[in-house]
């Protein structure tokens, strides 16, 4: 993506991210420092014991040596837990900061990509934080600070340094040339999974449907092949990783004994004290120990990489450009100015120059062909969509860019897949928020469906979502509808809200338009169904996404009545729709 087009606010958010990993990460690595030097207390213990107690046999000096060796060593148990709570302190900061982003981003690129996208950020997230606060992370850490070793073993004897610098080297090569063979594998394991993961979620989501007509065997097939290649890409990556994690643990060990050698023959010619030998192999040990947990850990610093590019991928490309501050509740007109919409990697317009206005009070229907682009509409009027050009105003205030949480209070929005949240029918109403019950019931009555919740289980308290209570279509179609008429909204858009009612349900929706309606609210109806547009004041027909006719009913109406000529004529279901017959086949 170009960068011009990034968010300034996630361009933010990623780089407070960095600057606040970064700090934490320096205040980590000054702690390590220390940490790494009091490493040296049971080495130079263990080589005053055997150089100097020993000899001398002077049990005061071995008392002020214990004392020596136990404060180092509770200083550095402190330090090493402050370290570890730094850690945790940024993994929480990490959540804290980038959790209501992501989860926003996530929903943004779930209306065009599908919820997979969603489900892998918020797992990515999870996965950076469990990796900032494991073990892994500060593995770096450590080994920038092995010099420290290292200029101890050359002070004790260079060729003590020298055997640690060969076998410091060799372990950095078997790292590095780990990474290369198991970079790009672990990438192509990790996405085919990430891939695969995301299509069988998909897919259960219709598992009545899989359950009915018998599609588990074959969908268990496409699932086995997948996971097997991811599964193949990740055994070749482990066998690897384990061959040369195996290898420098064999080097390590190996090193040891070559330092242990060399101070037995230093030992020998009397150029060294014994105590050196055994102070040199624990020094010798722990100076690459990180390089020996590096290999090990590598799998988990890649996986971590690819989680944070990932996540930054999302914040960058998904979190669009809204208004931060919220703008008071207002009522106004409804301008739609020369509204263009195209896909995105489409050329062609899905809706090419639509303009019209709407007054308060006012009950616009929309009609016309399939695929004319009238769904696009109602989701460009609630500001699920960005337009391409032009734009969509209420009250002059530009809809997409109005700051979410408070222009969810003006609209109301009830889509062709009415989807509802786990949670009570309460919660669902309120659109999950801690509300006023009296304004819940309010709207129940306004959809009139406070009678046919009060049969439900638990009333209002009934848990709908997997495993809870079902309901049906038309069900489902009624508590949505009272869902885009909580909290009395000025702007109300429905989307085929008849499409499963019956005709109870039909005349309750009826009510609740005329009712919002006089209540000043504009309501904006989309629907095959004849019956229901004969509560609209004014009629937009839409074809191959431009404004074919638009006015009053009665006028357009009138026009059809009158065999009026006009350039773009109307579709003969627009036409029995605006005269309130029922189409053949339809009863």
């Amino acid at each position: 993506m170009n960068k011009a087009t990034i968010s300034p606010a996630a361009a933010n958010l990623v780089h407070r991210g960095r600057k606040a990993f970064m700090i934490g990460l320096v205040y980590a690595g000054l702690l390590s420092a220390i940490i790494n030097i009091l490493q040296l207390t049971v080495p130079l213990f263990m080589l005053q014991v055997h150089d100097r107690v020993v000899n001398s046999q002077s049990v005061d000096t071995l008392t002020m040596l214990i004392v020596v060796a136990v404060v180092g060593l509770v200083l550095f148990g402190i330090l090493d837990y402050i370290r570890a709570l730094t850690f945790q302190v940024m993994g929480s900061l990490l959540l804290r900061r980038l959790n209501l982003p992501v989860l926003q981003a996530a929903v943004t690129a779930s209306i065009h990509q599908g919820s997979g996208r969603a489900g892998q950020a918020i797992r990515d997230l999870n996965d950076l934080r469990s990796f900032v606060t494991g073990n892994a992370i500060s593995v770096p850490l450590e080994a920038i600070w092995c010099p420290i070793f290292l200029a101890v073993l050359f002070a004790l004897h260079p060729l003590y340094g020298l055997v640690a610098l060969v076998s410091a080297v060799l372990i950095v090569v078997l790292s590095l040339v780990s990474d290369l063979l198991t970079r790009r594998v672990l990438k192509r394991a990790n996405e085919a999974a990430i891939q695969g993961i995301g299509d069988m979620s998909a897919s259960l989501r219709h598992a009545e449907a899989i359950e009915a007509m018998g599609m588990l065997p074959a969908l268990a097939r496409r699932w086995r092949g997948a996971q097997l290649m991811a599964q193949d890409l990740l055994d070749v990556a482990t066998k690897r990783g384990r061959a040369l994690s195996s290898l420098t643990r064999t080097c390590r060990y190996m090193m040891q004994i070559a330092v242990m050698s060399t101070g037995a023959i230093l030992v020998i010619r009397q150029e060294v004290s014994p105590g050196s030998m055994v102070a040199s192999s624990i020094i010798m040990g722990r100076l690459l120990l990180p390089f020996d947990s590096m290999v090990d850990g590598w799998r988990q610093w890649v996986l971590a990489a690819a989680a944070w590019t990932r996540v930054c991928d999302l914040l960058e490309k998904e979190t669009p450009r809204r208004d931060t501050q919220p703008t008071p509740a207002t009522s106004g007109d409804l301008t739609i100015d020369r509204l263009v919409y195209a896909a995105s990697g489409s050329d062609v317009p899905i809706l090419k120059g639509v303009s019209f206005s709407l007054s308060p009070g006012e009950v616009l229907g929309i009609i016309g062909p399939s695929a004319a682009g009238k769904s696009t509409l109602a989701r460009l009027l609630v500001g699920v969509l960005k337009p391409t050009t032009g734009g969509i105003y209420l009250d002059g205030h530009n809809v997409f860019l109005w700051e979410r949480e408070s222009f969810g209070e003006m609209v109301g929005y009830l889509p062709q897949a009415v989807s509802l949240l786990d949670g009570t029918i309460r919660e669902n109403i309120a659109r999950m928020k801690e509300a006023d019950p009296r304004l819940v019931l309010d709207a129940a009555r306004l959809a009139d469906v406070h009678a046919m919740i009060g049969r439900f289980p638990l009333g209002y308290d009934t848990r709908l979502g997997d495993g809870n209570f079902v309901l049906s279509g038309g069900q489902r179609q009624r508590i949505g509808l009272a869902r885009a008429l909580y909290g009395r909204p000025r702007l109300i858009v429905l989307d085929e809200p008849n499409a499963n009612l019956d005709t109870e349900g039909e005349r309750a929706l009826i009510r609740a338009i005329e009712a919002a309606r006089a209540d000043g609210a504009i309501v904006i109806l989309i629907a095959h169904r004849p019956s229901i547009m004969q509560v609209v004041d004014k009629l937009l027909v839409l074809q191959d996404g431009r404004v074919a006719q638009f006015g009053p009913r009665a006028d357009i109406v009138g026009i059809n009545d009158r065999d009026t000529k006009v350039t773009k004529p109307v579709p003969a279901h627009a036409v029995r729709a605006i005269q309130g017959e029922t189409p053949r086949g339809k009863h």
